[in-house]
């Protein structure tokens, strides 16, 4: 099935050019999810990224005692990606994703978006610019939140 069209409605992608958004296509597999599958597990190695074609995902995070939380519910018609700090490394999972609903995305694992960087280097450039800046503003938000934890874990110290 051929996603070219759908893929425009994807923040990550809406200023790609439209050869390069057609040859990205070409590199992405279609991937179906059962409601209740591990698309992702915090703690594996990671090297795939999705965007998320239909359906709806929680993103789940453990605690230190193992407690399992979600972080937020994403769905389709928020044009979310996931996954993509698996572009820029190699390093363990730091969520887990699980399909509420069964889920069809597309993926493209680090070595093909590699070779897509690498033939098309201005498009490559661009990609890695914008997950990078969908990392930098998450970064920002988990900062705010340590902030609001750490102010009423003073405030309840405080409180004796």
């Amino acid at each position: 099935m051929d996603y070219t069209e759908s893929l425009r409605s994807f923040p990550l992608l809406a200023k790609i050019e439209e050869a390069d958004l057609t040859a990205l296509a070409s590199f992405l597999r279609e991937k179906k999810f059962a409601a209740g599958t591990d698309i992702i597990t915090e703690g594996d190695d990671g090297d795939e990224m999705f965007l998320l074609i239909h359906g709806s995902v929680d993103i789940i995070k453990k605690t230190i005692f193992g407690d399992s939380f979600v972080v937020t519910t994403l769905s389709d018609s928020m044009n979310c990606v996931f996954g993509e700090m698996a572009m820029i490394d190699s390093d363990k999972r730091s969520s887990t994703v699980r399909a509420n609903t069964d889920c069809t995305a597309l993926s493209v694992r680090q070595k093909e978006f590699d070779a897509f960087c690498h033939d098309y280097p201005k498009c490559g450039v661009e990609l890695l610019r914008l997950i990078s800046i969908n990392l930098v503003r998450n970064i920002r938000k988990e900062n705010e939140n340590l902030k609001l934890v750490y102010q009423a874990l003073i405030e309840e110290i405080e409180k004796g």
